[in-house]
């Protein structure tokens, strides 16, 4: 494959990062010189002609411009990645250095062990990565500043500058396993509520295996999810823009700009979000959710249902919170053609099906709030789950016939329908959309990538599979035995099923995750098939929604970190074995932490707990396996059953506006709706930015409104709003602004709330559990 070493020059458009030109800025600073850095080396190619191949073959929401022009020959094509990631790689920059592991291992102890202590506790601050990135890189400069340049046992003690590489491989180690395994929660629910208290070899044969099993199919669709340019991953491009903008890399971009670095911009912005976050975090919070029509009229009943924001459609849209609007995800970071979608699927199912199923009085809707994530009784009360249960935790039909069915919400109920259709339109439109580039990508090697990142990540040895394969074996095994060695009411047979689902939908999942920035979650549908497969055992429950959907979930957060790396050119057999270690690590950390917190604070996980550790996960955990595990699905969508209709949309799936517009001559012959359809998507393009017809995608618009409940209208609609303001209007009319500023802005508003969300936590909730305890 063709390729040259290229000195940076005056002339030439590629550049080493850190030797910026002002033809590339417009900005005073530029670090180094031509002079000084004129015996480095970097990688670049003359030539991208795959990329008008491997796009031509399905229509790519995200590409603006026509990929054979010249302008993306050494370059990515689409204008996100341009804008944030560098399209050159110095592979002499320093990147497994003890300093790495020293910081990554140290991070990966202390954030997992902190999140897992805070996990069980509420309120609860989790730790995100946003803040390991920010506080990972002083400490990477204070060891270049401080520490001897010397060597001890051949291993350099300081190799010096705190590089890029480094700074990205020790945000992976400490992030990547840094919030809560799913499996300890199983854990706790079987101490706590199933009187099961079995060993830490258990304990750790389960989370290790959960966590990783994952891993290894991640490793497997790499050649789909990482080397494809499509594959953007949006959410990496924000982490991309401040790496880039903590080591000064001004503008990883494109054109001339000029105002203030991105530095200085990142500074403000990141400043005024942390300052900004006390008044609605904790001075004036009606800031967060302002409910002024129900203030309005106080007493009006259907009022509070549409516009209250606890247990209503928060129709009221008006909040100064960041935490509330990016609460489904930045919407800087989320491309507007998606976002649209999820505001067109938010309109019809919560605006306009709920209140119409509502106030129908539909499944006894009035009964209850017409939103809650609380299951009830027939008497309007909070469902009883214990006066079900048998000491041997199975369902007492008696206790079960005398007490009262189990009642939803209907917001909560078309959550559930929403979750079985895109079960369903995830298959539908990864076959109809993606199959050609699937077979494409089978047959093509990871050296013959279509565009300059992947070419440049080439150059680097791969991850051979037989080392997923070896992952998979050694992890298949300690899930086999943390099944059957202790009385888990699950067979192997189930356990295998369970991967089958998750291992199914990888990579069509990460597909659309990669794309939209939208994940398809599996926890419904596991609960809905072990609910049918294994009735009345809830700790089987438990496992099969564990290894079926969190396998998934581990698989695409390996494959968005190996993407984060693709796009930094960090070496792939390194970051293997930094997530894989590092991962071991944090499960540990978690399961030593909890196993001292349930021998040492007295009353956890009860509601009367004093401190606060009440662990509401945990009981929410536990409710779930016993609906689903006890209750069991049969008695709420079979046959004659109360929300038997909702099952029907998993068949909603099948025939969406992907199907029908997949193929428009057959659409032409059999769906005279088709042409209606058409010219709606046509009229629309332009308004949306949703590209005629194939755009209007089912998964994202069925799972977009995931979150709801406990999400309402507060979260979505000033959500779209701001995702219409940067990646709509500004996008299209400054461009150049957009280019330089998005994504930096992205991250200075999340890391600047991250931390002042902290700042309150740690100052104002023990001064407050210290004032009780004091008037006590």
């Amino acid at each position: 494959m063709p390729f040259e070493h290229t000195s940076p020059s005056q002339d030439h458009p590629l550049r080493r990062l850190d030797t910026p030109s002002r033809e590339y800025f417009d900005d005073a600073q530029t670090i180094g010189s031509k002079d000084s850095e004129s015996d480095v080396h970097v990688h670049t190619f003359t030539s991208a002609s795959g990329i008008s191949e491997y796009t031509s073959i399905f229509d790519d929401p995200n590409l603006d411009s026509n990929p054979t022009s010249s302008e993306f020959d050494e370059d990515s094509p689409y204008p996100e990645v341009r804008s944030a990631v560098a399209n050159t790689d110095d592979s002499s920059i320093p990147v497994m250095t003890l300093r790495t592991w020293v910081l990554g291992i140290t991070c990966s102890v202390i954030i997992p062990g902190v999140n897992q202590f805070l996990f069980f506790r509420y309120p609860s601050v989790p730790i995100m990565g946003l803040v390991v990135q920010l506080i990972s890189y002083p400490l990477g400069s204070l060891w270049a500043s401080h520490m001897p340049r010397k060597r001890m046992f051949g291993i350099s003690l300081n190799p010096g500058p705190f590089s890029i590489k480094e700074h990205v491989l020790i945000t992976i180690m400490a992030s990547v396993g840094s919030q809560s395994a799913y499996a300890t929660d199983i854990i706790a629910v079987q101490r706590v509520y199933y009187n099961q208290h079995y060993g830490f070899t258990y304990q750790w044969f389960l989370v290790v295996s959960t966590q990783l099993i994952g891993f290894s199919a991640g490793g497997i669709a790499r050649r789909f999810l990482v080397a494809p340019p499509s594959m953007i991953w949006p959410t990496t491009l924000v982490s991309c823009a401040l790496f880039n903008t903590l080591h000064s890399q001004q503008y990883a971009g494109f054109g001339r700009l000029g105002g203030m670095t991105r530095e200085r911009f990142f500074l403000y912005a990141f400043t005024a979000s942390y300052l900004w976050y006390f008044f609605p975090g904790y001075l004036f919070q009606a800031l967060s959710y302002f409910s002024w029509v129900t203030w309005i009229w106080p007493d009006n009943a259907v009022i509070a249902q549409l516009f209250g924001y606890t247990h209503g459609m928060g129709m009221s849209i008006l909040t100064f919170d960041w935490s509330q609007i990016a609460y489904i995800g930045s919407p800087l970071a989320t491309p507007w053609w998606a976002a649209a979608n999820i505001l067109f699927g938010f309109i019809v199912f919560y605006w306009i099906i709920t209140p119409i199923l509502y106030f129908t009085n539909t499944w006894y809707s009035l009964y209850m709030p017409i939103q809650s994530r609380q299951v009830f009784d027939n008497m309007k009360q909070p469902y009883n789950v214990t006066r079900i249960l048998t000491p041997e935790v199975t369902l007492d039909m008696e206790a079960y016939r005398s007490y009262s069915p189990l009642y939803m919400s209907t917001s909560f109920a078309v959550s559930y329908g929403l979750s079985f259709a895109t079960i369903t339109a995830t298959l539908v439109h990864t076959f109809l959309h993606f199959r050609k580039q699937i077979i494409q990508q089978s047959r093509r090697s990871l050296r013959e990538a279509p565009d300059v990142h992947a070419r440049l990540m080439s150059l680097y040895p791969q991850v051979p599979d037989w080392w997923y394969l070896l992952l998979f074996v050694v992890m298949f095994t300690l899930g086999v035995l943390s099944i059957e060695l202790w009385h888990t009411q699950m067979p192997v047979w189930a356990f295998v099923i369970a991967l089958l689902i998750a291992f199914t939908y990888v990579i069509p999942c990460g597909m659309i995750q990669a794309i939209t920035n939208q994940q398809v979650g599996l926890n419904v549908i596991t609960e809905l098939i072990i609910g049918y497969m294994l009735p009345g055992r809830p700790v089987a429950t438990m496992l099969f929604k564990t290894f079926g959907y969190i396998t998934m979930t581990q698989a695409l957060t390996f494959t968005a970190d190996n993407k984060l790396g693709h796009y930094m050119k960090i070496p792939p057999r390194t970051m293997f074995w930094c997530q894989i270690v590092c991962t071991v690590i944090a499960g540990t950390t978690q399961l030593l932490v909890q196993s001292w917190m349930f021998g040492h604070i007295p009353d956890i996980c009860s509601t009367s707990q004093k401190d606060g550790f009440i662990c509401p996960n945990t009981q929410v955990f536990a409710t779930a396996s016993v609906i689903w595990g006890v209750v069991g699905p049969q008695r709420l969508f079979s046959f004659g059953q109360l929300y038997n209709t909702l099952v029907f949309l998993c068949r909603g799936g099948y025939s969406t506006f992907d199907s029908l517009v997949a193929d428009e001559e057959v659409a032409e012959q059999f769906f005279a709706i088709y042409q209606f359809v058409r010219s709606i998507c046509v009229s629309v393009e332009g308004v949306l930015s949703i590209r005629s017809p194939c755009m209007l995608l089912s998964p994202v618009i069925f799972n977009g409104t995931n979150l709801i409940p406990p999400a309402t209208a507060l979260n979505f609609i000033p959500w779209a709003l701001v995702g219409f303001a940067f990646q709509f209007f500004i996008r299209r009319r400054y461009f150049a602004w957009w280019a330089k500023y998005n994504y930096v802005l992205s991250a200075a508003l999340d890391a600047g709330l991250a931390l002042s969300v902290i700042t309150i936590f740690f100052t104002y909730v023990p001064a407050l559990l210290f004032e009780s305890s004091r008037l006590t």
